[in-house]
């Protein structure tokens, strides 16, 4: 079976790794090609280019990169015309993976939506062009499920992938133990995956770790950065500020494990956040005007993914303009000062995680791609 897979955000290339692994361990010969990042090519993937550098936000970083996107798009096409791979196989990233749709659909190649965009979000009219050029969705949530289901597109629940990376995890135990062996409390800092939300929010997250100091002077700070580009920016910041913190590259999970508790921009680590029962406040920081407009286009009374999924706000969410190291503060030290309100939080979490958190979403969806394209061609 040939395959196109194409993922454009770094958890994109993790998930898409995770399942072309699946694929092959069902399949060896399960060929894979498109575009990605280097966890899929390190999974066996062939890769025209590797989309997640291009991985953007913000109407500027598009525009200046909309000759590439088009370009990319026009090899995509020519490849399906050429080689007629049995499926495209699309992983959120919406804005360049519906164009893929629609040349794909238009040469009669099978398209499947794997982690499909938060359209329930913002831009719900997108859903007609969804039920027009793909042939199913691998849903990720069960609402998510049902809100697709309900406009007529063609679903297949599998569940959230990222909680088969979750399940698998090794932790380094000498890490876990260099930071045990020190004393205080432990507050983790995340402050984001993309270059835009660090520059936005760190700042912020530094401030309300200063408040958090003040009230609490036993308490350290760990951040956990993306990158080592990520990591000069924050220690850059916090040597500016003068105030301490420890920067690591690469230790998300051990960071999330040692912390008593978070502070995160909002993204898919709210679920590890979640998965590993940590209270945590989110936060995103934007200009006024994306926050206005996100305010007018987002219909839900949540925007992370844990409180949707419980339908309460487990996770304080904070999306501002503005400076709230304030409200920040107090959350964490609430936590940190009240061992009730913690527990209770913690809890909460667990209860979710035993209900939610079920890993096996790269297996199923392996067992639907192996199976589906096979069969429509056979119908064909």
């Amino acid at each position: 079976m040939n395959l196109f897979f194409s993922a454009g955000e770094p958890s994109g290339d993790l998930h898409g790794a995770n399942l072309i692994r699946s694929l092959r361990s069902r399949n060896p010969n399960t060929q894979i090609t498109g575009f990605g990042g280097p966890k899929m090519s390190a999974a066996g993937a062939d890769l025209h280019f590797p989309l997640t550098e291009l991985s953007v936000m913000g109407l500027r970083r598009v525009l200046r990169h909309i000759p590439t996107f088009f370009r990319l798009a026009g090899e995509a096409e020519r490849l399906f015309r050429d080689q007629r791979p049995d499926a495209v196989v699309l992983i959120d990233y919406p804005g360049f993976n519906f164009e893929l749709a629609k040349r794909a659909h238009a040469v009669g190649i099978p398209v499947y939506y794997f982690v499909p965009p938060q359209l329930w979000a913002w831009r719900r009219g997108r859903a007609r062009q969804v039920r027009k050029w793909c042939a199913g969705v691998l849903s990720a949530l069960p609402f998510e499920d049902d809100w697709y289901r309900s406009r007529g597109i063609r679903t297949h629940y599998v569940g959230h992938p990222y909680f088969d990376e979750l399940a698998g995890q090794k932790l380094d135990p000498e890490f876990l133990g260099e930071e045990r062996a020190k004393s205080g409390a432990v507050v983790g800092l995340l402050p984001g995956s993309r270059n835009q939300e660090v520059a936005a929010n760190f700042s912020m997250m530094l401030a309300a770790a200063r408040k958090v100091k003040a009230n609490r002077p036993d308490a350290r700070f760990l951040v956990a950065a993306f990158n080592d580009r990520h990591a000069a920016a924050v220690r850059e910041v916090a040597a500016s500020a003068g105030f301490p913190v420890a920067v690591h590259v690469g230790r998300t999970p051990e960071i999330i494990e040692l912390s008593d508790s978070c502070i995160a921009v909002s993204g898919s680590v709210s679920l590890e956040l979640m998965y590993r029962a940590k209270p945590s406040v989110v936060v995103y920081r934007m200009s006024p005007l994306s926050l206005w407009l996100a305010r007018r286009l987002v219909k839900l009374p949540y925007f992370t993914l844990v409180n949707l999924l419980a339908n309460a706000e487990l996770f304080p969410e904070i999306a501002t303009a503005r400076d709230e190291s304030d409200r920040i503060a107090g959350h964490v030290l609430g936590w940190l000062n009240n061992p009730t309100l913690r527990d209770n939080a913690v809890a909460k979490l667990i209860a979710l995680r035993n209900r939610a958190a079920v890993p096996g979403a790269c297996e199923r969806a392996a067992e639907f791609l192996l199976g589906e394209p096979a069969s429509l061609r056979r119908a064909a």
